[in-house]
């Protein structure tokens, strides 16, 4: 049979409190005169209270530091973008954004890839983007290529 535990058995864990300090009993106390308040001044008077952030009259840190414009998306994707024109210059017939990074093409940040339809493309490629205009896709369609979605 397990022993139970009751309130009046709970005890602070060793090292968790300390001796209170006695303020005001003398100097030989170390804690005397001033009381460990200083000499002057607002944090020396009784019942004193300032506001939270407040720095003694000067001005404070939250007003110093420059106002934040705009915000920052964490959701957003990273798109890379290329032009149906730089397609045509690549060597591969396969092309992923994996084979754009490699190549250079495009930021290695980017997560996603659109293929967008500036420039003219002549040879057969097979494309896998997330995106492509409906311009990219005419063009990659009419010399031959096929343009997949992922």
């Amino acid at each position: 049979m397990t022993e139970r535990i009751k309130l009046e058995d709970l005890r602070p864990q060793e090292g968790a409190t300390g001796k209170e300090k006695r303020v005001g009993r003398g100097r030989s106390s170390g804690h005397g005169k001033t009381s460990c308040r200083g000499n002057n001044g607002e944090g020396q008077r009784s019942g004193r209270s300032s506001k939270r952030g407040f720095e003694g009259g000067q001005m404070p840190g939250y007003r110093q530091m420059p106002k934040l414009k705009g915000f920052k998306n964490f959701n957003a994707i990273c798109c890379g973008e290329i032009n149906v024109g730089d397609l045509a210059n690549m060597k591969e017939t396969e092309i992923t954004l994996e084979s754009l990074i490699k190549a250079g093409k495009v930021s290695s940040r980017a997560q996603v890839l659109r293929v967008l339809g500036n420039g003219e493309i002549s040879k057969a490629v097979n494309v896998s983007a997330r995106y492509f205009t409906q311009s990219a896709k005419e063009k990659i369609e009419k010399a031959g290529g096929k343009a997949q979605l992922v």
